[in-house]
C-alpha cells in the first residue's frame, strides 16, 4: 500500500505544484488504483509515473471546487485509449455525475467502458471482503468530504511448531488448514484453525480528507489512524484568512493529528503564495506540535507498511 501524490498545490496550478490529485497504489492488495481528486492535468502528471491509467477503477473526489475535478473529462477519455476496458465507478458529492455526463457528451468523448456513479454521503459508502471506506462531511465553501479507508483484518500465520507438534508436517494439508475453520485429517482428528494460528494481522488505517476548516470536529473520523493527508493551505499566522476562504493552516493539522493520535501526517494542497524556500518554515510549524510530519510535493511516494 503506497500514496503517490500528483497534485499538491491549491487553487491553481504553480510551476512547483499541480492542483490536488493523489493515488492510492494497491497493485499488491488487490491489483488496482484508487484516485482521490482529479485536479486540472492529472493525466499529464501520471505521464511522469508507472500508473497505468486501465489499472484506476475508483476515483474519489472530495468536492466539486475546479481545482479537484478539471481533470476527470481528460483521464477518463484517455483511459479508453491505452486499453482500458473494467469498470470504474466515481464516488462523489452530487453534482459529480452531471458534471461528467455532459463535459462526455459534449464533446463527443465514447468509452470503452462502463462508468458508474455514486453520490455520497456520510457513513459507509463501500466495502469489500478486504476494505471499508467511510465518508465525513467536513467544513468548507461546498460541500466537501473526507475518506477513512480501513484494511480488514487478516488471519495470523500458522503456528508451524504447534502443527509438527501433533505429528502434522508440512505439505498442502497447511494451506486446507488455514483455508477452513474446521479440517478434518486422514486419521479421523478434527484440527480447529483457530487453535493453530497467531494473532491476527490488524489492517492498515488512513484518512485523506478534502479542504476543510474547523479541523476539531473531524477527531473521531481519524481517530487512530496509521496515515493523516490533509491540506495546510496556509501558514500558522494567517488563521483569519483560513477561516475566511473555509482552509487549515499547518497548526491546525498538525492539532488533529496529535489530538487523534494519529500515527503520521502528511500535509498537502499548499498555497502557491509559498514557494520551494518556505516550505522548511511550514514543515517546523507543524512539527513543533507534531513530530512525525511531512509535506509532500509532486510525485511524493508514502509507503505505509503493514502493522
Amino acid at each position: 500500500m503506497e500514496l503517490f501524490f500528483l497534485g499538491t498545490g491549491s487553487g491553481v496550478p504553480s510551476k512547483e505544484r499541480n492542483v490536488s490529485s493523489v493515488a492510492l497504489m494497491l497493485l499488491q492488495e488487490i491489483n488496482s488504483i484508487w484516485l482521490f481528486d482529479c485536479g486540472e492535468a492529472t493525466q499529464h502528471q501520471i505521464l511522469h509515473t508507472s500508473i497505468k491509467p486501465r489499472k484506476i477503477n475508483k476515483i474519489f473526489i472530495t468536492h466539486m471546487h475546479g481545482d479537484h475535478i478539471f481533470g476527470l473529462p481528460g483521464l477518463l477519455s484517455s483511459r479508453s485509449f491505452q486499453g482500458g476496458k473494467d469498470e470504474l465507478v466515481i464516488y462523489g458529492p452530487k453534482g459529480i455525475e452531471e458534471y461528467v455526463q455532459t463535459s462526455l457528451e459534449l464533446s463527443g468523448t465514447h468509452l470503452t467502458y462502463p462508468l458508474q456513479f455514486v453520490t455520497i454521503d456520510e457513513g459507509m459508502i463501500f466495502e469489500d471482503e478486504h476494505f471499508v471506506i467511510y465518508c465525513k462531511k467536513l467544513v468548507h465553501g461546498v460541500p466537501s468530504y473526507g475518506f477513512r479507508i480501513e484494511e480488514k483484518d487478516k488471519p495470523g500465520e500458522l503456528q508451524v511448531d504447534k502443527l509438527k507438534a501433533v505429528g502434522i508436517e508440512p505439505g498442502p494439508i497447511y494451506s486446507k488448514i488455514k483455508e477452513n475453520q474446521v479440517t478434518i485429517l486422514e486419521d479421523g482428528r478434527k484440527i480447529h484453525r483457530d487453535d493453530y494460528l497467531g494473532a491476527d494481522k490488524v489492517g492498515r488505517r488512513l484518512a485523506i480528507l478534502g479542504d476543510t476548516k474547523s479541523t476539531e470536529q473531524n477527531e473521531s473520523f481519524v481517530k487512530d489512524v496509521d496515515l493523516l493527508v490533509h491540506e495546510a493551505t496556509f501558514d500558522k499566522e494567517k488563521v483569519d484568512l483560513a477561516k475566511e476562504y473555509y482552509h487549515s493552516t499547518t497548526e491546525q493539522a498538525a492539532k488533529l493529528a496529535k489530538d487523534g493520535n494519529v500515527k503520521r501526517l502528511v500535509l498537502n494542497h499548499v498555497s502557491s503564495r509559498y514557494q520551494e524556500n518556505d516550505i522548511l518554515e511550514l514543515l517546523n510549524e507543524a512539527q513543533e506540535i507534531f513530530p512525525n510530519t511531512e509535506i509532500a510535493s509532486d510525485f511524493y511516494q508514502v509507503r505505509i507498511p503493514s502493522n
